[in-house]
């Protein structure tokens, strides 16, 4: 027999122990993504669209915003994180944190561990599609060894903003999508998790086309494939701020590689 393990009020439907994947996929902590089911609060499919829309705003702002440096580069990075989520806290309100948890000792770990799993399924899936594909640089990364100290030190504060808000452009819309597929299509919860993990992967990966000279096969296969790491964190913590610190720590791996003068540090990023 299963036992109940969301109680919360306000779900559309009740869940069990059945509903969810295994321990190794998600925590026997009680907690569950925000949203999708109603708790905290339900949102409307025409809410989930200013919030989608916000983060193509945001992204947008992030690409033609004139950055002459990076410090000048922090104000569209920041103003990425922040159009989306004030877009959220409009229509949600005070529960638009609910994407945010607390961080603890075992949060720390499991972003060191998803970085790992990431690095590791970046160069597997990289190594194969460069034998197959023309693969472009991150220049962003290829540049930042020519930086000096202030920019250098203004380029980690600024991609580390960027990043979370990658987090954010991508999991809100991860959010969305696991709304309507088991809110509104009746998906089982495990089905619609998974269909919307497919989807903000094609969406993250889309996203990086502009940055890889509308490269397809590297920016949804290579860039796409990242997804399985850092979404991953979200569905084991429920906690953006976890996934967006493995791939904080991704990347800064990287780009310290790249300010360091080892070469190919930006081959497969």
């Amino acid at each position: 027999m299963t036992s109940e393990v969301f109680s919360e009020r306000g779900r559309l439907r009740p869940l069990t122990d059945r509903d969810r994947f295994g321990r190794a996929i998600e925590r026997r902590d009680g907690a569950d993504f925000p949203f999708y089911d109603g708790a905290p609060v339900e949102l409307a499919p025409w809410r989930w669209g200013v919030v989608w829309a916000a983060c193509v705003v945001g992204f947008l702002v992030l690409t033609f915003f004139p950055q002459p440096g990076n410090v000048v580069a922090i104000v569209p990075r920041t103003l990425f994180v922040a159009i989306p989520l004030a877009a959220l806290a409009l229509v949600a309100g005070r529960h638009w944190t609910a994407v945010f948890r607390r961080v603890g000792w075992r949060d720390l770990l499991a972003m060191a561990f998803f970085a790992v799993l990431n690095i590791a399924i970046t160069f597997s899936v990289g190594t194969l599609v460069s034998t197959l594909f023309r693969v472009s640089p991150n220049t962003t990364i290829a540049a930042a060894g020519d930086a000096g100290e202030v920019d250098a030190v203004a380029l980690y504060v600024g991609s580390g903003i960027q990043l979370v808000g990658e987090e954010v452009f991508t999991l809100l819309p991860f959010l969305a999508v696991l709304y309507l597929l088991f809110a509104k299509a009746g998906l089982s919860r495990r089905t619609a998790i998974v269909l919307a993990w497919i989807a903000s992967a094609l969406w993250f990966g889309a996203a990086h086309l502009p940055t890889y000279g509308w490269n397809v096969a590297q920016s949804f296969l290579i860039i796409g494939s990242a997804r399985i790491a850092f979404t991953l964190a979200f569905i084991r913590t429920k906690n953006l701020w976890v996934a967006a610190g493995a791939h904080i720590l991704n990347d800064w791996v990287f780009l310290t590689a790249a300010v360091a003068g080892l070469a190919g540090a930006s081959a497969l990023t």
